[in-house]
């Protein structure tokens, strides 16, 4: 039998196939779904059928499977995924506030911490953290880049020092 023959023939069986997908899934449309990858995949293996044999019972058994590798997918991602703590409006207010309230005093803390480092090493560190590149800095601020290298680093040490407390 060709393939179109066998397309032919197994589309004959897409009624029964739903019928018993409708006691797989409990859902019409995900029934629906599970027939038309069954006959998609009757129609890819189709050399794999030996003639002669139950044509019905063949897809009935690739349904089956498909059914429960999905099932199994599905679980999978729920492990993964777990809904245990159910999250109110109440509580995403009450942690974006306090999101907001930390984030404010750690910006205050980062602008005193710059101000406290002196100019000749923030500004290349300015410069270092919005992309700048060392060679880049060196030349626009006229200085050796063994000079542009340490100020950075002496800013990252002051920072470090005076944002102590944010460490974990």
């Amino acid at each position: 039998m060709d393939q179109y023959q066998f397309t032919q023939t197994i589309s004959k069986y897409s009624q029964h196939l739903f019928e018993h997908a409708i006691k797989f899934t409990r859902d019409e449309d995900d029934a629906k779904d599970l027939v038309q990858e069954t006959l998609i995949k009757g129609m890819r293996f189709c050399k794999n059928f030996a003639d002669g044999t139950n044509l019905k019972g063949w897809l009935y058994v690739i349904m089956k499977n498909t059914f429960i590798n999905d099932f199994r997918k599905t679980a999978r991602k729920k492990e993964v995924i777990t809904t245990d703590d159910e999250i109110s409006n109440a509580q995403l207010t009450k942690s974006a506030a306090t999101n907001n309230a930390n984030t404010t005093f750690a910006m205050e803390d980062i602008s005193k911490a710059m101000a406290s480092i002196k100019p000749e090493y923030s500004i290349p560190f300015q410069l270092y953290f919005e992309g700048y590149k060392y060679e880049e800095i060196a030349e626009q601020l006229d200085i050796p880049l063994g000079t542009v290298k340490t100020h950075i680093h002496q800013a990252r040490h002051g920072l470090q020092k005076y944002l102590s407390m944010y460490r974990k």
